[in-house]
């Protein structure tokens, strides 16, 4: 297998690990509002992400620099085309993540409501905009002959991308549900997995949707399968969510992300970009590498160091595996309404 093959599957698990990690707390954010009756129980909804959200986000760090060694002219044509966007979500995300550091800061009520609305719409902002980025990857987008984008922000708002940040929202805020019905207990614990049951049915109404048109314009005969696999899971997580089975349900969601991201990566290759002009030039894992010097010596520092990054990750999660619930939390000071 070639190297930039090689490649292309690395940051292809990249993103599986992001969006099947990022998404459940995505989805924790969303439902701070939706599932949480007072302070004590978004402070447990927060602990449930509070030692890993951190952690998620390195593996976006990794596929961006992954990106721009092994692809430099994809991440160029990406990050010059998609600027707006993608600076959104960067915003988004910082923050979301100022959020989760200062809304304990003070004893105040209007203090915390406010950063409380930042980690929502902290949340919602890269749930939408990270489906609407990778659907305009798959269909194409206007790339001239000297690999540059041609096009505006507003080519990126077809109706094909933005069926593609529903989905991608529908399954996060899902993903996120049964996360919390599987890290609480109590009634957040109830809530979440009432939730949980019609979400499924929502994610699987688009994902359908949004899979079955990325299959008629790009699809492979891979891609099919994981599509075919992902929906499967999907039901699988609905039919545990509703016998009450959390871990099971939880699991068919994250493989369905899993399997929805590799599917559409299986419909890419060997694209990174298509081009949708007659006279334009797509992006390919040939003409879009880097050398092969360089895809060699990120070879070696992968095969080095992704295992200790995997078994530290893996090491957290075991360590703060058990279920929170509202008689972990100490006690706050007294609410105020306004200032301190």
């Amino acid at each position: 297998m070639e190297l930039t093959t090689v490649w292309f599957v690395l940051i292809a698990v990249l993103w599986i690990g992001y969006f099947t990690l990022e998404g459940f707390d995505f989805g924790v954010g969303l439902l701070l509002p939706v599932l949480a009756r007072d302070n004590t129980e978004r402070r447990v909804m927060i602990n449930t992400i509070g030692p890993v959200w951190d952690g998620n986000e390195v593996w976006l760090l990794v596929a961006g620099g992954a990106t721009f060694a092994a692809f430099p002219e994809w991440y160029a044509t990406l990050f010059s085309g998609f600027y707006l966007p993608l600076l959104m979500i960067l915003v988004a995300l910082i923050v979301r993540g100022l959020a989760f550091e200062y809304r304990a800061k003070r004893p105040d009520a209007a203090w915390r409501a406010r950063w409380d609305r930042v980690i929502f719409f902290g949340s919602l902002v890269p749930s939408v905009l990270w489906g609407v980025a990778f659907a305009n990857i798959l269909r194409g987008v206007p790339i001239d002959s000297d690999l540059e984008y041609a096009g505006g922000f507003l080519d990126l708002l077809n109706p094909y991308a933005l069926l593609g940040g529903l989905t991608t929202l529908a399954l996060f805020v899902t993903h996120g549900a049964l996360f919390i019905a599987l890290k609480t207990d109590g009634e957040i614990r109830h809530r979440a997995r009432r939730l949980a049951v019609p979400a499924v049915a929502v994610s699987a109404v688009l994902a359908v949707a949004f899979l079955g048109w990325t299959q008629q314009q790009t699809g492979t005969t891979g891609s099919a399968i994981a599509f075919v696999l992902a929906a499967a899971a999907l039901v699988s997580a609905g039919a545990a969510a509703r016998a009450g089975r959390e871990g099971w349900a939880f699991l068919g969601t994250f493989v369905t992300i899993a399997l929805a991201v590799a599917g559409l990566f299986l419909a890419l290759f060997p694209d990174v970009m298509p081009s949708t002009l007659a006279d334009g030039a797509s992006l390919t894992t040939t003409n879009a590498a880097a050398t092969s010097y360089t895809l060699r010596i990120m070879t070696v520092t992968a095969v080095v160091f992704t295992p200790l990054v995997l078994a530290y990750q893996g090491w957290t999660y075991w360590v703060f595996r058990k279920r929170i619930s509202t008689h972990h939390i100490p006690s706050a000071p007294v609410e105020t309404a306004g200032t301190r």
